[in-house]
């Protein structure tokens, strides 16, 4: 059977949601999916809508119900949808009451099991009830966290034998690995809908499905799948990804160009003592970067020689709440380097200070070990335990933006794209 591609238009303005559904279908896209965002905004209209632009496609409206099950399959029966789902969580009489209107409707009714504690034992049930599909879905929120749709897909389909839609994340690669594990439907999201080339990025995941065979996924570990997000986005994209977080303030890049990201090796320095920053060369591994707080914009701990010593051992860059020198040098072979100030003078080694404690850079609290990230914009700090979370969500603005940008090049202004109108404050 060929797997069903069903693109989840989570967006939260109709117009915008069906651009994206008609470049969707060009590109090879099977089903619609009214999103939650999409109908908690738009209501019923937004199902309606869908179903008369699109009449050759099923429509489904992911209601994400919890309770009144048949009222909201009604709902969205009448509204045009062929297939509405309801939460696995829901307890077994919301369901089978909403099963009831399911077939009074003629519809298919889906049972997600999002936020499920047991999936395997839960989705058993839910085909003991009788629901004609089950969904094997990681929410947004999770993914933001590392959990991944594929680890329980496979659970799932030997315990089952009804149709099975996955989602929460995928791509390309990871929608053809979840086909070849049993997924009838597979659902993508973000990886279509936020792209500059909708109908490309369908395309794509169209023709993997359908040139499916066995496919591995190979995991790199978590250090470089933070780094290779963080080395896709921009600072004012984590800013975004953190609720308008700040950067260090009056740390500059040294040149244009540069792009940074790497764990943190702290040293808390004494005014222009540049032993303890040195030292902090031998301490630190291929791709961190050394962050100083150097306590003076008038006489520099860093210059030169240190950053041929660090370029050489692979370091990423250099960030100094403080003095920098030789910046023509730096320049010239252009190590990443970030500070407040540019002087001439050096101090002296004395040796005081310390490696990789918990300092203040630029204002902001740096611990060894939390990510560092630089660009022309300035310098993000990401506490360590929330690394690969930002990362992902920082991409999901640039992704957001991407389209954004697309739109405003096809004639909208920025305004109307954001329907600000609609959502400012009376």
């Amino acid at each position: 059977m060929r797997p069903i591609l069903q693109v989840a238009l989570d967006e939260i303005e109709l117009r915008r949601a069906v651009e994206i559904a008609r470049e969707a279908i060009a590109g090879g896209a099977d089903y619609l999916e009214a999103g939650t965002p999409l109908i908690k905004s738009e209501g019923m209209n937004a199902v309606r809508t869908l179903k008369k632009e699109f009449r050759d496609h099923v429509i489904v409206a992911d209601m994400k119900t919890m309770d009144t099950g048949a009222a909201e399959v009604e709902m969205a029966a009448k509204a045009g949808a062929g297939i509405v789902s309801i939460l696995g969580a829901s307890h077994d009489s919301t369901i089978e009451d909403a099963l009831r209107s399911a077939r009074k409707y003629g519809v298919k009714l889906a049972a997600d099991l999002i936020n499920v504690p047991d999936p395997v034992g839960r989705a058993v049930r839910l085909q003991e009830i009788g629901v004609d599909i089950l969904g094997v879905h990681v929410g947004i929120d999770q993914q933001m966290v590392g959990q991944d749709p594929i680890e329980v897909l496979k659970a799932v389909r030997e315990a089952v034998s009804i149709p099975i839609a996955a989602a929460g994340g995928l791509d390309a690669r990871s929608a053809a690995a979840a086909a070849s594990l049993g997924a009838e439907i597979v659902i993508v999201g973000g990886n279509i809908i936020r792209s500059k080339d909708v109908t490309g990025a369908a395309r794509t995941v169209r023709q993997a499905l359908d040139s499916m065979g066995p496919v591995e996924i190979v995991k790199k570990s978590l250090d470089e799948e933070i780094r290779e997000l963080f080395m896709q986005v921009s600072t004012p994209n984590i800013s975004d990804a953190m609720h308008r977080a700040p950067a260090m303030k009056d740390i500059k890049p040294m040149y244009e160009g540069i792009k940074i990201a790497g764990k943190a090796v702290t040293v808390q320095n004494f005014p222009g003592d540049w032993a303890r920053p040195v030292e902090a060369s031998d301490v630190a591994q291929p791709g961190e970067i050394i962050v100083i707080n150097n306590f003076s914009k008038d006489v520099a701990p860093w210059g030169e020689l240190a950053s041929h010593g660090a370029m050489q051992k692979g370091i990423a860059g250099v960030v100094i709440d403080g003095a920098i020198r030789d910046i023509d040098e730096i320049r010239r072979i252009r190590f990443p380097s970030f500070a407040s100030a540019i002087v001439p003078n050096a101090g002296d080694p004395k040796g005081f200070g310390e490696i990789n404690a918990e300092i203040v850079c630029g204002g902001l609290t740096v611990r060894p070990g939390d990510w560092i990230i630089g660009d022309d914009n300035g310098v993000m700090v990401v506490p360590k335990e929330r690394a690969y979370e930002v990362a992902r969500r920082a991409l999901e603005v640039k992704k957001n933006e991407d389209r954004v940008r697309v739109e405003i090049e096809r004639g909208h202004t920025l305004a109307e794209v954001m329907d600000l109108y609609k959502w400012e404050k009376k």
